[in-house]
């Protein structure tokens, strides 16, 4: 009894990984899609961005190691004429958008023109990636903007006497323990703790006024980058994003800045393969931690 169940469990999970491993091979956008000589490169980003994998049993995020190399390959291989950043994203730590970015632009230096198709959420980090792009396409309701930098921790200390628990800490200086979660913050510590959230935020500024740069008046960027979002319509009126389109458009205009034609082959560089989704993406969630105060995010 209990190997016939074994065997069927078995059957309907390979039953499954069939059915999910046909539709990413019969993808639309794969690279077998379009003939051609020229390649136009997909690198898709979706998710909030940081260090985890994507994962059916963890749910979606994006790493940002795993793009970066992305990346890398489209600048490196000679057919991949130009380069489509597919973006879904509300943003993620500072870092991983920072570090996305700057192989963007290096990418960018190798003459490929680089587009940016944002799909339903394009914010916060999301945003600093659209900026190291050559064009922006948003939809129409598309969310995007969310210009700011944030650092988030948890005051427990009424939880805590509450329960009777009290925290021995031993420190080498003065300021090892901010952000503690058993007690307040001192104003000397949130003077710190702004001016890095400070410091990130002037880092945002400087990077929409690069990747914006003669599409929008410098000023008016700060009168906006207050943490709120607009629609990809608005965000065309303020020069935000330099037109309103479709993935597909996107495509178009990256063949169409890159000379060349619209039969050229298109290839998403970084599909993601069924066993990575099931079995690396759950391995990254268990080792990471929960989110902290360290995490400075966009």
């Amino acid at each position: 009894m209990r190997k016939g169940l074994a065997v069927g469990l078995i059957l309907v999970f390979l039953i499954i990984m069939g059915v999910l491993s046909v539709r990413v091979v019969n993808k639309p956008d794969n690279a077998a899609s379009l003939k051609g000589s020229a390649v136009v490169g997909v690198i898709e980003i979706n998710g909030v961005l940081g260090g985890e994998a994507t994962s059916l049993l963890t749910g979606s995020s994006a790493d940002s190691s795993r793009i970066m190399k992305s990346i890398r390959t489209a600048a490196k291989r000679p057919d991949i004429k130009a380069v489509v950043i597919r973006i879904n994203s509300p943003g993620g730590t500072a870092v991983a958008a920072q570090e996305i970015g700057i192989e963007l632009d290096k990418l960018r230096k190798t003459g490929k023109p680089v587009v940016t198709s944002m799909g339903d959420v394009c914010a916060s980090g999301g945003y600093w990636i659209a900026c190291s792009s050559d064009y922006i396409i948003a939809n129409g309701t598309t969310l995007t903007g969310s210009i700011g930098a944030i650092m988030e921790t948890t005051n427990l200390q009424g939880l805590y006497d509450k329960l009777g628990i009290r925290q021995e800490v031993f420190k080498s200086g003065e300021h090892k323990d901010i952000g503690s979660s058993s007690r307040e913050i001192t104003p000397q510590e949130r003077e710190i703790l702004q001016a890095v959230v400070s410091d990130s935020y002037t880092q945002f500024l400087d990077q929409v006024k690069r990747g914006r740069n003669g599409k929008i008046n410098l000023k008016e960027i700060e009168d906006i980058a207050d943490g709120r979002v607009f629609t990809g319509e608005t965000a065309l009126q303020i020069g935000l994003v330099d037109s309103l389109g479709n993935y597909y458009d996107a495509i178009k205009q990256a063949q169409v800045m890159a000379k060349i034609p619209e039969e050229s082959r298109i290839e998403v560089i970084n599909a993601e393969k069924l066993w990575d989704s099931l079995i690396l993406g759950t391995r990254a969630s268990r080792l990471l931690p929960t989110q902290n105060l360290w995490q400075l995010k966009y």
